[in-house]
């Protein structure tokens, strides 16, 4: 089947354009053509929306009750619908630290959901944020679960576990370059994250394949005063080095004038959105488990911010990848007009983590790529939802 869709401002590559057709065949964008030489097929009028690529969120941990550390088909499957009603076409489902034995369960169920996602966006492989954190950083992290990035520790993660596509670690600790080597060998993308490393120590993390900063600023080390001197952190070697740059920008981890200066010195193609969305993503306010059912740390939602127990910090987030992008237009243009900032939180949402995954077909309207496609209005509220060409049904 041949969809054509018109009537829309199209965010390509090279910016917003209108008066054109995109035409999608059998799962995949075949072309971008002016409107008035659309071929025959099923119309898809966008009604003056934005047509945009479908999002990628690369950190996610659940939602809607579920998180994918419970080790079932299910918590992967209902937040695999339910984000992609958010405009989510592609996401790595993220694993908290936890035991081997939780992984394991929950790499089993991943294995069994993975055919049977249908419905919801697409699964591009694990992200394991930990176990290898300081800590110091721990944050809403098990601390009972952390380890040193030792090759006996690692090595065996690695060989279990081939659906990993990204380690998030702390530089600082023992072995952590060598796990870098190692992940850079295997084509793993290696994050650094929760850590307390100075400049220093993050600038020779890249040097051993450390590529991409997790959810920057938060968990992590910054300018410090030890004595009379002031030492620059993680965060300093961020804006040093060329780093990407995961940010959560749900109006709540990060305030405006942080996402604005992420956005300036890093620039749209080396910031990456993420939710970090936590399973009670979709659902009130109340008390719930981070983590597994069986063996997961107790938090609460109050005024829809997730936050630890003893209220020192936050939890995750409860974001979906709509509100990123609304967030951060709203912070780049300034007004109430979303409109000018669109394109570039939407590079950051789309282009930037498909690069930083290696998805060469993923997160641009243009021939040969995926008809992973998101309609959403001014104030990026989404309408429609295609992955691979297949519209994602809308009801709650």
């Amino acid at each position: 089947m041949t969809l054509v869709f018109t009537g829309g401002r199209f965010l390509l590559p090279e910016g917003v354009r209108t008066g054109l057709a995109l035409v999608v065949r059998d799962g995949r964008i075949e072309a971008v053509v002016p409107e008035a030489e659309a071929p025959e097929g099923v119309r898809v009028d966008a009604g003056g929306q934005f047509v945009s690529p479908g999002f990628i969120d690369l950190h996610v941990h659940g939602g809607w009750g579920h998180d994918f550390l419970d080790g079932t088909v299910e918590a992967y499957l209902e937040p695999a619908r339910r984000h992609a009603r958010h405009g989510t076409t592609a996401m790595a489902p993220s694993l908290a630290t936890a035991s081997f034995a939780d992984y394991e369960r929950a790499v089993r169920a991943y294995r069994e959901a993975l055919p049977l996602n249908t419905g919801g966006a697409q699964f591009l492989g694990l992200h394991f944020e930990g176990p290898f954190f300081a800590p110091s950083k721990a944050g809403a992290q098990d601390p009972a679960w952390l380890k040193q990035p030792l090759p006996e520790e690692y090595l065996p993660l690695l060989e279990a576990f081939p659906e990993i596509v990204r380690i998030s670690a702390a530089p600082e600790l023992a072995g952590a370059f060598g796990l870098g080597d190692e992940l850079r060998r295997r084509g793993i993308v290696a994050a650094i994250a929760h850590t307390d490393a100075s400049c220093a120590c993050c600038e020779e993390a890249f040097r051993h394949g450390y590529s991409l900063m997790t959810h920057f600023y938060c968990a992590m080390s910054t300018v410090a005063k030890r004595g009379y001197s002031r030492y620059a952190g993680a965060v300093e070697a961020g804006y040093l080095q060329d780093f990407d740059i995961e940010v959560i920008a749900d109006g709540v981890h990060l305030p405006d004038d942080l996402l604005r200066l992420v956005y300036r010195i890093k620039g749209a193609d080396r910031v990456t959105l993420c939710t970090d969305a936590i399973r009670a993503t979709g659902l009130p306010d109340g008390e719930y488990i981070q983590g597994s059912l069986e063996n997961g740390l107790k938090f609460v939602v109050e005024d829809g911010v997730a936050l630890r127990p003893d209220r020192g910090g936050l939890a995750g987030s409860v974001a979906t990848t709509d509100r990123l992008v609304r967030t951060m237009a709203r912070a780049l243009a300034r007004t109430p007009d979303l409109t000018a900032g669109i394109p570039d939180a939407v590079r950051m949402m789309t282009a930037t983590p498909a690069r930083v995954l290696g998805l060469p077909a993923k997160g641009r309207l243009a021939p040969g790529c995926d008809a992973d496609i998101v309609l959403f209005d001014d104030n990026v509220r989404v309408s429609r939802v295609f992955i691979g060409g297949k519209e994602i049904p809308q009801e709650a």
